[in-house]
Protein backbone atom coordinates (compact mmCIF):
# COMPACT_ATOMS: atom_id res chain seq x y z
CA UNK A 1 0.00 0.00 0.00
CA UNK A 2 2.80 2.43 0.85
CA UNK A 3 4.47 1.73 -2.50
CA UNK A 4 1.23 2.61 -4.31
CA UNK A 5 0.64 5.78 -2.30
CA UNK A 6 4.23 6.88 -2.73
CA UNK A 7 3.97 6.06 -6.44
CA UNK A 8 0.86 8.22 -6.71
CA UNK A 9 2.37 11.31 -5.06
CA UNK A 10 5.74 11.08 -6.80
CA UNK A 11 4.10 10.16 -10.11
CA UNK A 12 1.85 13.20 -9.80
CA UNK A 13 4.82 15.47 -9.11
CA UNK A 14 6.82 14.08 -12.07
CA UNK A 15 3.95 14.91 -14.41
CA UNK A 16 3.71 18.40 -12.93
CA UNK A 17 7.45 19.07 -13.11
CA UNK A 18 7.67 17.87 -16.72
CA UNK A 19 4.57 19.78 -17.78
CA UNK A 20 5.62 23.24 -16.58
CA UNK A 21 7.98 23.57 -19.56
CA UNK A 22 5.15 23.32 -22.11
CA UNK A 23 2.21 24.88 -20.26
CA UNK A 24 0.15 27.25 -22.46
CA UNK A 25 2.11 26.27 -25.58
CA UNK A 26 0.64 24.64 -28.69
CA UNK A 27 1.89 21.26 -29.93
CA UNK A 28 3.48 23.05 -32.87
CA UNK A 29 5.31 25.50 -30.62
CA UNK A 30 6.55 22.66 -28.44
CA UNK A 31 7.84 20.73 -31.42
CA UNK A 32 9.63 23.79 -32.79
CA UNK A 33 11.25 24.67 -29.47
CA UNK A 34 11.97 21.29 -27.89
CA UNK A 35 11.28 18.56 -30.42
CA UNK A 36 9.70 16.10 -27.98
CA UNK A 37 9.89 16.76 -24.24
CA UNK A 38 10.91 13.57 -22.42
CA UNK A 39 12.77 15.02 -19.42
CA UNK A 40 12.18 17.46 -16.56
CA UNK A 41 13.43 20.75 -17.96
CA UNK A 42 11.98 23.50 -15.79
CA UNK A 43 11.45 26.91 -17.33
CA UNK A 44 8.10 27.63 -18.92
CA UNK A 45 6.05 30.82 -18.62
CA UNK A 46 6.65 31.06 -14.86
CA UNK A 47 10.38 30.29 -14.97
CA UNK A 48 10.40 27.20 -12.78
CA UNK A 49 13.66 25.68 -11.63
CA UNK A 50 14.48 22.25 -12.99
CA UNK A 51 12.70 19.78 -10.70
CA UNK A 52 10.41 22.41 -9.21
CA UNK A 53 6.66 21.76 -9.20
CA UNK A 54 3.75 24.14 -9.66
CA UNK A 55 0.55 24.99 -7.81
CA UNK A 56 -0.79 21.52 -8.69
CA UNK A 57 1.64 19.78 -6.36
CA UNK A 58 1.64 22.65 -3.85
CA UNK A 59 -2.12 22.39 -3.34
CA UNK A 60 -1.98 18.59 -3.25
CA UNK A 61 0.55 18.91 -0.43
CA UNK A 62 -1.76 21.41 1.31
CA UNK A 63 -4.63 18.90 1.20
CA UNK A 64 -2.35 16.16 2.52
CA UNK A 65 -1.15 18.35 5.38
CA UNK A 66 -4.72 19.31 6.24
CA UNK A 67 -5.69 15.65 6.47
CA UNK A 68 -2.63 14.87 8.58
CA UNK A 69 -3.48 17.72 10.98
CA UNK A 70 -7.08 16.52 11.47
CA UNK A 71 -8.05 13.38 9.60
CA UNK A 72 -11.50 13.19 11.22
CA UNK A 73 -12.64 16.59 9.91
CA UNK A 74 -9.86 18.04 7.74
CA UNK A 75 -11.62 20.84 5.84
CA UNK A 76 -10.77 23.71 8.21
CA UNK A 77 -7.15 22.57 8.32
CA UNK A 78 -7.03 22.25 4.54
CA UNK A 79 -8.23 25.84 4.30
CA UNK A 80 -5.49 26.94 6.70
CA UNK A 81 -2.91 25.19 4.55
CA UNK A 82 -4.25 26.97 1.46
CA UNK A 83 -3.84 30.35 3.14
CA UNK A 84 -0.35 29.43 4.33
CA UNK A 85 0.56 28.46 0.76
CA UNK A 86 -0.87 31.73 -0.60
CA UNK A 87 1.22 33.67 1.90
CA UNK A 88 4.37 31.98 0.54
CA UNK A 89 3.92 34.02 -2.68
CA UNK A 90 3.74 31.10 -5.16
CA UNK A 91 4.64 31.67 -8.80
CA UNK A 92 1.17 30.77 -10.02
CA UNK A 93 -2.34 30.54 -8.58
CA UNK A 94 -5.27 29.45 -10.78
CA UNK A 95 -7.90 32.05 -11.67
CA UNK A 96 -10.78 30.51 -9.70
CA UNK A 97 -8.68 29.83 -6.61
CA UNK A 98 -7.10 33.29 -6.71
CA UNK A 99 -10.59 34.81 -6.90
CA UNK A 100 -11.78 32.70 -3.96
CA UNK A 101 -8.77 33.79 -1.93
CA UNK A 102 -9.68 37.44 -2.61
CA UNK A 103 -13.29 36.78 -1.63
CA UNK A 104 -12.48 34.80 1.51
CA UNK A 105 -13.67 36.58 4.65
CA UNK A 106 -13.75 33.62 7.01
CA UNK A 107 -16.27 31.40 5.18
CA UNK A 108 -14.86 29.33 2.31
CA UNK A 109 -18.24 28.30 0.93
CA UNK A 110 -19.46 31.88 0.81
CA UNK A 111 -16.22 32.92 -0.90
CA UNK A 112 -16.67 30.17 -3.50
CA UNK A 113 -20.26 31.30 -4.13
CA UNK A 114 -19.16 34.90 -4.72
CA UNK A 115 -16.38 33.71 -7.04
CA UNK A 116 -18.83 31.60 -9.04
CA UNK A 117 -21.10 34.61 -9.53
CA UNK A 118 -18.21 36.89 -10.47
CA UNK A 119 -16.68 34.52 -13.00
CA UNK A 120 -19.97 33.07 -14.26
CA UNK A 121 -18.59 29.56 -13.70
CA UNK A 122 -16.30 27.60 -11.40
CA UNK A 123 -15.69 24.43 -13.36
CA UNK A 124 -11.91 24.65 -13.51
CA UNK A 125 -9.62 21.74 -12.68
CA UNK A 126 -8.14 23.35 -9.57
CA UNK A 127 -9.86 20.97 -7.16
CA UNK A 128 -9.31 17.85 -9.25
CA UNK A 129 -5.58 18.49 -9.30
CA UNK A 130 -5.33 18.47 -5.49
CA UNK A 131 -7.74 15.73 -4.36
CA UNK A 132 -5.63 12.55 -4.60
CA UNK A 133 -4.44 12.48 -0.95
CA UNK A 134 -8.06 11.95 0.08
CA UNK A 135 -8.15 8.59 -1.70
CA UNK A 136 -4.92 7.65 0.06
CA UNK A 137 -6.04 8.52 3.59
CA UNK A 138 -9.58 7.08 3.70
CA UNK A 139 -10.49 3.48 3.00
CA UNK A 140 -14.20 4.14 3.66
CA UNK A 141 -15.74 5.12 0.33
CA UNK A 142 -18.48 7.30 1.84
CA UNK A 143 -15.95 9.31 3.85
CA UNK A 144 -13.72 9.58 0.79
CA UNK A 145 -16.59 10.83 -1.37
CA UNK A 146 -17.74 13.31 1.28
CA UNK A 147 -14.33 14.92 1.75
CA UNK A 148 -13.66 14.89 -2.00
CA UNK A 149 -16.80 16.95 -2.52
CA UNK A 150 -16.36 19.38 0.37
CA UNK A 151 -12.71 20.16 -0.41
CA UNK A 152 -13.85 21.02 -3.93
CA UNK A 153 -16.76 23.20 -2.82
CA UNK A 154 -14.61 25.46 -0.66
CA UNK A 155 -13.10 27.04 -3.79
CA UNK A 156 -15.21 25.82 -6.74
CA UNK A 157 -18.98 25.86 -6.30
CA UNK A 158 -19.75 24.05 -9.56
CA UNK A 159 -20.80 20.39 -9.36
CA UNK A 160 -18.70 19.48 -12.41
CA UNK A 161 -15.57 20.06 -10.32
CA UNK A 162 -16.66 18.04 -7.27
CA UNK A 163 -18.10 15.26 -9.46
CA UNK A 164 -14.72 14.92 -11.18
CA UNK A 165 -12.95 14.66 -7.80
CA UNK A 166 -15.26 11.86 -6.68
CA UNK A 167 -14.80 9.97 -9.95
CA UNK A 168 -11.03 10.37 -9.90
CA UNK A 169 -10.66 9.26 -6.30
CA UNK A 170 -12.92 6.27 -6.83
CA UNK A 171 -10.60 5.14 -9.61
CA UNK A 172 -7.61 5.68 -7.33
CA UNK A 173 -9.34 3.63 -4.64
CA UNK A 174 -9.78 0.71 -7.04
CA UNK A 175 -6.08 0.89 -7.90
CA UNK A 176 -5.12 0.87 -4.23
CA UNK A 177 -7.16 -2.30 -3.85
CA UNK A 178 -5.25 -3.93 -6.70
CA UNK A 179 -7.49 -3.42 -9.72
CA UNK A 180 -5.92 -2.83 -13.13
CA UNK A 181 -6.06 0.79 -14.32
CA UNK A 182 -8.02 0.39 -17.54
CA UNK A 183 -10.60 -1.77 -15.79
CA UNK A 184 -10.96 0.79 -12.98
CA UNK A 185 -11.46 3.68 -15.40
CA UNK A 186 -13.97 1.76 -17.51
CA UNK A 187 -16.00 0.77 -14.46
CA UNK A 188 -16.19 4.27 -12.98
CA UNK A 189 -16.92 6.25 -16.16
CA UNK A 190 -19.80 4.01 -17.22
CA UNK A 191 -22.95 6.06 -17.91
CA UNK A 192 -21.20 9.35 -17.16
CA UNK A 193 -20.24 12.18 -19.51
CA UNK A 194 -16.77 10.65 -19.60
CA UNK A 195 -18.06 7.44 -21.17
CA UNK A 196 -16.80 8.14 -24.71
CA UNK A 197 -14.70 6.37 -27.32
CA UNK A 198 -11.10 6.88 -26.21
CA UNK A 199 -9.66 5.11 -29.23
CA UNK A 200 -9.85 8.57 -30.80
CA UNK A 201 -8.71 11.85 -29.26
CA UNK A 202 -11.38 13.81 -27.34
CA UNK A 203 -13.07 16.54 -29.38
CA UNK A 204 -12.09 19.22 -26.88
CA UNK A 205 -8.88 21.12 -26.13
CA UNK A 206 -6.64 19.95 -23.25
CA UNK A 207 -7.74 22.98 -21.28
CA UNK A 208 -8.30 23.94 -17.66
CA UNK A 209 -12.04 23.16 -17.80
CA UNK A 210 -12.36 20.14 -15.55
CA UNK A 211 -14.36 18.00 -18.00
CA UNK A 212 -11.83 18.62 -20.77
CA UNK A 213 -8.97 17.90 -18.41
CA UNK A 214 -10.34 14.59 -17.23
CA UNK A 215 -11.21 13.40 -20.75
CA UNK A 216 -7.60 13.98 -21.79
CA UNK A 217 -6.32 12.28 -18.65
CA UNK A 218 -8.37 9.21 -19.52
CA UNK A 219 -7.26 9.36 -23.15
CA UNK A 220 -3.57 9.16 -22.25
CA UNK A 221 -4.10 6.54 -19.55
CA UNK A 222 -6.13 4.30 -21.85
CA UNK A 223 -3.85 4.66 -24.88
CA UNK A 224 -0.36 4.45 -23.37
CA UNK A 225 1.08 1.54 -21.44
CA UNK A 226 4.08 2.87 -19.52
CA UNK A 227 4.17 5.62 -16.92
CA UNK A 228 6.60 7.72 -18.94
CA UNK A 229 4.63 7.36 -22.19
CA UNK A 230 1.50 8.65 -20.43
CA UNK A 231 3.38 11.71 -19.15
CA UNK A 232 5.17 12.40 -22.43
CA UNK A 233 1.86 12.27 -24.31
CA UNK A 234 0.19 14.77 -21.97
CA UNK A 235 3.18 17.11 -21.73
CA UNK A 236 3.64 17.44 -25.49
CA UNK A 237 0.00 18.43 -26.05
CA UNK A 238 0.72 21.73 -24.30
CA UNK A 239 -2.12 24.00 -23.08
CA UNK A 240 -2.77 22.92 -19.46
CA UNK A 241 -0.01 20.33 -19.76
CA UNK A 242 1.32 20.38 -16.20
CA UNK A 243 -2.09 19.71 -14.67
CA UNK A 244 -3.15 17.01 -17.13
CA UNK A 245 0.22 15.27 -16.87
CA UNK A 246 0.11 15.48 -13.06
CA UNK A 247 -3.42 14.12 -12.74
CA UNK A 248 -2.66 11.29 -15.16
CA UNK A 249 0.67 10.64 -13.46
CA UNK A 250 -1.03 10.32 -10.10
CA UNK A 251 -3.24 7.43 -11.21
CA UNK A 252 -0.56 5.73 -13.28
CA UNK A 253 1.88 6.09 -10.38
CA UNK A 254 -0.57 4.35 -8.05
CA UNK A 255 -0.97 1.50 -10.51
CA UNK A 256 2.73 0.86 -11.15
CA UNK A 257 3.96 1.77 -7.67
CA UNK A 258 6.92 3.85 -6.62
CA UNK A 259 9.45 1.12 -7.36
CA UNK A 260 8.43 1.16 -11.04
CA UNK A 261 8.64 4.91 -11.60
CA UNK A 262 11.53 6.24 -13.72
CA UNK A 263 14.13 6.96 -11.05
CA UNK A 264 16.05 9.52 -13.06
CA UNK A 265 12.89 11.62 -13.21
CA UNK A 266 11.90 11.05 -9.59
CA UNK A 267 15.38 11.95 -8.37
CA UNK A 268 15.21 15.34 -10.11
CA UNK A 269 12.20 16.40 -8.04
CA UNK A 270 13.20 19.07 -5.53
CA UNK A 271 10.34 18.00 -3.26
CA UNK A 272 10.93 14.25 -3.51
CA UNK A 273 11.91 13.65 0.11
CA UNK A 274 9.05 15.66 1.58
CA UNK A 275 6.53 13.94 -0.71
CA UNK A 276 7.79 10.54 0.41
CA UNK A 277 7.35 11.58 4.05
CA UNK A 278 3.78 12.73 3.37
CA UNK A 279 3.05 9.40 1.67
CA UNK A 280 4.21 7.52 4.76
CA UNK A 281 1.95 9.52 7.09
CA UNK A 282 -1.06 9.22 4.76
CA UNK A 283 -0.49 5.46 4.69
CA UNK A 284 -0.46 5.40 8.50
CA UNK A 285 -3.76 7.31 8.59
CA UNK A 286 -5.23 4.82 6.14
CA UNK A 287 -4.07 1.93 8.29
CA UNK A 288 -5.80 3.47 11.31
CA UNK A 289 -8.94 4.10 9.26
CA UNK A 290 -8.92 0.49 8.06
CA UNK A 291 -8.49 -0.80 11.60
CA UNK A 292 -11.36 1.36 12.80
CA UNK A 293 -13.62 0.05 10.01
CA UNK A 294 -12.73 -3.54 10.82
CA UNK A 295 -13.20 -2.91 14.53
Amino acid sequence: MLDKIKGGLIGFAIGDAMGVATEFMSPEEIKERYGVVTEILGGGVFGFKRGETSDDTDMTVAVAKGIIANSIDPIEEIGRQFLKWKASNPKDIGITIASTFRNYKGDWFQAAEVTHKQLGQSGGNGTLMRCLPIAFAYCDIQKMDEISIIQSKITHQEDSASDACVLYNRIARRLLLGEELKSAITAEIKNTQYDIDYSIAPDCPPSGYVVHTLKWVFYWLLNKNTFLDVIIGAVNMGNDSDTIAAIAGGLKGVEVGYHNLPYKHADKLLSKDSLEELAEVLCEIRDRDTSAQEG
